[in-house]
């Protein structure tokens, strides 16, 4: 899509505010009842609210939001207040030197779309077939299908990608295809008007290290060196998000539409007859602690996101018995994988120091001069908007395959994956509460899934196991692994169970994580002695010529264990594979109508950032639930 003049202005009202007028806070503001009972306004919430208030304009729904109505900044914009957010840290992780996982999400209406880093890549196609091997015959007998085939029509459906103009492309390079987008709906991703000077450099320096550059990575195929597309709108330049495209630009048409904000959804609560009824939702006021019940006549809709979505369940009487029990809360449904099978990406990074840097403008660094910050200020003010605010946080990334990234050692990598399958030992590498429970046999089968798929995602030459990412030289390169095999866990706080949740990521669990790690920090050194790094006499500062066991210590002091994309915590696999949804997102065993919407359904962290996926994913739910409701009526 090209922006013309004509419809400028319009688009970059439509980016400036959310209608703060419209929200309700308050039980009086509600209606007696409602269709649809959304919790959670995050990033797929508003995704499946959007699209049901649409198709259904004679049923009502209701979004619960803990957050506000608040103002998202760009990753990279002027100094302004960001938009609230809830951090976690972890327990401390005993395989990497008792390290802990700092974790932000979004506490606010659009959810972490409003906070991420605004890089809005997709996963390859190999990715989303791993989703559905590791869901089995069952998944492939469903008629809802979640391989690339599956999805990718949701990937087009959910952003309005906005092409770049053709000077622009020339002067950065920029390469895209069309074909991968084609949707008209208010959530934009672009190219944007600006790059750093050196970010040539380490371009430059992946090409001399083989590396590919496809025209589009956006396709499903994704190997290489990548634009990446950042979640902006393309006249302001300022962040798009689900607040903005699936509330502020449709709430005006939508009189079935209400969003209560600063309450929490505390739980579900079924009727005696729990499996044949849909359930009420018991909210909380932030303002005065007061509880009261909103009945749901068609369909609850859990969407809080996979840290707070298995809160929400457990404190239902959902998730594994042991844990429930312990909580002292009664067991309504035992599904041992709630809160179960947390994933994210994590990595060390190389650093190294350049003795002759060159003379390249404008660099970061000139943001320190009053001048250059004065006119980059007034640049971001523009209509279009210009200059260094615009670039968020970079739009370059290298993704590579393990077989090319480690060809001397990946086949021995797979092989101690099968051998784990094989040996029947999956289940010492799960947490301790899976591994001897009654239904350890379901998380083990999952697990043991997951790992058969993960080996034929990892030799595939073509699906990425590292992601670096980059804006400008720099002094350091970061080595995301994409695809880990240690799982964590979600759980009850059981002295304050409306607290935020306690989060186990168990990094380093499955000690090939560190194998991993390990090859991908060997590769990112060759980068050192390479032609263009060399011309600026890079010398490398971390972590220098070692013997693999000191490669290993030097990963686990250099670990980030967290890049802020936790996923899979109410995994979308058969219920005998550990599952606590079906492809049709069903709670297993919830008959009466209980959903869960958000990136918790993962089964496997696809090797992309998630913003993109989490709108996919609300996309495709809503066509589910659209499809089945107007068969019902």
């Amino acid at each position: 899509m090209r922006v013309s003049a004509s419809i400028a202005l319009s688009l970059a009202a439509l980016a400036g505010a959310l209608p703060d007028a419209t929200v309700k806070r308050q039980v009086s503001q509600l209606r007696p009842s409602y269709d649809f009972v959304i919790v959670g306004g995050g990033t797929s919430g508003l995704t499946v609210a959007d699209r049901l208030s649409k198709a259904f304009p004679k049923k009502t729904v209701l979004v619960v939001e803990y957050g506000d109505i608040e103002y998202g900044p760009g990753s990279y914009d002027p100094p302004a207040a960001g938009a609230s957010t809830w951090t976690f840290t972890s327990l401390p992780n005993p395989e990497v030197n008792n390290k802990t996982a700092f974790v932000a999400a979004g506490k606010v209406v659009g959810g972490s779309s409003v906070v991420n880093g605004m890089f809005f890549d997709r996963g390859s196609r190999f990715d989303y077939d791993s989703w559905a091997e590791a869901g089995g015959q069952e998944f492939d007998r469903s008629d809802i299908k979640w391989d690339w085939g599956g999805i990718f029509p949701y990937f087009k459906k959910s952003v309005t990608f906005t092409e770049p103009p053709a000077a622009l492309a020339k002067k950065y390079g920029y390469t895209w295809d069309i074909s991968a987008y084609g949707g008209s709906t208010p959530i934009y991703s672009t190219y944007p008007p600006f790059q750093w000077a050196d970010q040539p450099i380490m371009w430059n320096t992946w090409k001399e290290m083989g590396l590919q550059e496809p025209k589009e990575c956006g396709g499903g195929d994704k190997e290489g060196i990548c634009w990446v597309p950042t979640s902006e709108h393309p006249v302001t330049a300022r962040r798009s998000h689900s607040g903005l495209g699936h509330y502020a630009a449709v709430i005006d048409a939508r009189k079935n539409y209400d969003l209560l904000t600063k309450h929490q959804g505390i739980r579900v609560i079924y009727p005696k007859e729990h499996k044949s009824k849909t359930p009420i939702v018991e909210i909380r006021s932030l303002a005065d602690d007061s509880l009261f019940n909103v009945t749901a006549e068609a369909e609850v809709i859990i969407s809080a996101g996979a840290l707070h979505t298995p809160t929400v369940l457990l404190r239902s009487g959902i998730g594994p018995a042991s844990v429930l029990k312990a909580a002292g809360i009664p067991v309504v449904l035992d599904l041992p994988g709630v809160g179960s099978n947390l994933q994210d990406h994590s990595g060390p990074s190389i650093s190294w120091n350049l003795t002759k840097p060159g003379n390249f403008t404008p660099v970061p660094a000139n943001m320190l001069n009053p001048d250059f910050l004065a006119d980059a200020t007034a640049g971001f003010d523009e209509t279009p908007a210009r200059g260094p605010y615009t670039l968020g946080m970079g739009n370059s990334a290298i993704y590579l395959s393990l077989p090319h990234l480690s060809p001397d050692h990946h086949a021995t990598i797979i092989s101690k994956i099968h051998k784990i399958i094989t040996s029947g030992s999956a289940a010492s590498y799960l947490p301790p509460d899976q591994r001897a429970s009654r239904a350890s046999r379901a998380m083990i089968a999952g697990y043991e899934a997951q790992l058969a798929a993960l080996a034929t995602l990892l030799a595939n030459p073509r699906a990425a196991s590292l992601e670096s990412p980059w804006q400008t030289t720099g002094t350091s390169a970061g080595a995301f692994l994409l695809h880990p095999l240690s799982r964590g866990t979600v759980r009850l706080n059981t002295t304050h169970p409306l607290a935020p949740p306690i989060l186990d990521y168990r990094a380093g669990s499955n000690p090939i994580d560190l194998d991993l790690h390990v090859a991908h920090t060997r590769f990112l050194r060759r980068l050192i002695d390479t032609p263009t790094m060399r011309g600026f006499g890079a010398v490398e500062t971390g972590p220098g010529e070692l013997e693999e066991e000191e490669v290993v210590e030097y990963v686990k002091r250099q670990l980030t264990l967290s890049f802020m994309h936790p996923c899979c915590t109410a995994a979308m696999l058969p219920e005998d594979r550990g599952g606590v949804v079906g492809t049709d997102l069903k709670v297993h065993g919830a008959e009466g109508g209980l959903r869960v919407v958000d990136m918790s359904v993962m089964p496997l962290v696809p090797g992309s950032h998630l913003s993109a996926t989490a709108y996919a994913v609300g996309e495709k739910a809503a066509d589910i639930i659209i499809e089945e409701w107007r068969q019902r009526d």
